[in-house]
């Protein structure tokens, strides 16, 4: 392994690891009674989602998802190659969040896992809706030279709206690495599935999407 690659792994682990710390922990301590309500924990998944876009942006992409790294790939707008070393890293990056939360406050609110508030089925495709929408604007983020310097807020926003909006219905997780770690740790699997597989497809359908309303300039 590279000097180079090590880097962009430690970058897509350290902010894997953000995410699921800062997220997971501010569900964990609203459960204590910590005062931040849903719009607060919403606001930590915006907030740090965006802060570790601007801090790592330039060594990974700051993909900290498995969807979205899947999503470019399947689009040619990142190497199939480094996809299974992003996946590990990411997961890496997610458990351990996880682990050092249940050691460090205990086993509340199953450690931020996501679970249904409704049927599956319409959290799953609560959760594929949300990821199409994050993936769009991913790409238009970083894509548009227009809205380059604004990138960590706009995809900071997405996230929070989606949580704000779909965490009461599926826990709003777009991410399976973010789902993947809590549920090991609290042993909690029944909905996992669910978190999975729907961001994946999510993530697909949304980066198609942009290209279909985004066709590549003439020469």
């Amino acid at each position: 392994m590279t000097a180079e690659i090590a880097r962009r792994l430690g970058a897509e682990a350290a902010g894997t690891f953000a995410l699921v710390f800062f997220g997971c922990g501010a569900i964990m301590v609203d459960a204590e009674g910590g005062g931040l309500g849903h719009a607060g924990v919403s606001l930590a998944f915006g907030l740090v989602v965006g802060a570790m876009v601007f801090a790592l942006a330039h060594i990974s992409g700051a993909h900290i998802n498995p969807a979205v790294t899947l999503a470019l790939a399947t689009r040619r707008r990142f190497e199939w190659s480094r996809v299974p070393g992003y996946w590990i890293a990411q997961c890496v990056g997610a458990i351990a969040a996880a682990a050092f939360l249940r050691v460090s406050i205990g086993d509340v609110a199953d450690i931020g896992a996501t679970t249904p508030s409704g049927s599956d089925a319409q959290s799953f495709f609560w959760e594929v809706a949300m990821t199409a929408t994050l993936l769009v604007v991913i790409l238009a983020a970083v894509t548009n030279v227009r809205t380059a310097g604004v990138a960590a807020v706009a995809i900071g926003a997405a996230i929070a709206l989606a949580s704000l909006v779909g965490g009461p219905v599926s826990g709003a997780s777009l991410n399976p690495a973010r789902s993947l770690g809590p549920a090991l740790i609290a042993r909690d699997f029944g909905s996992l599935w669910i978190y999975l597989t729907a961001p994946v497809l999510g993530g697909i359908l949304g980066a198609l999407l942009f290209e279909r309303l985004n066709p590549p300039s003439p020469p």
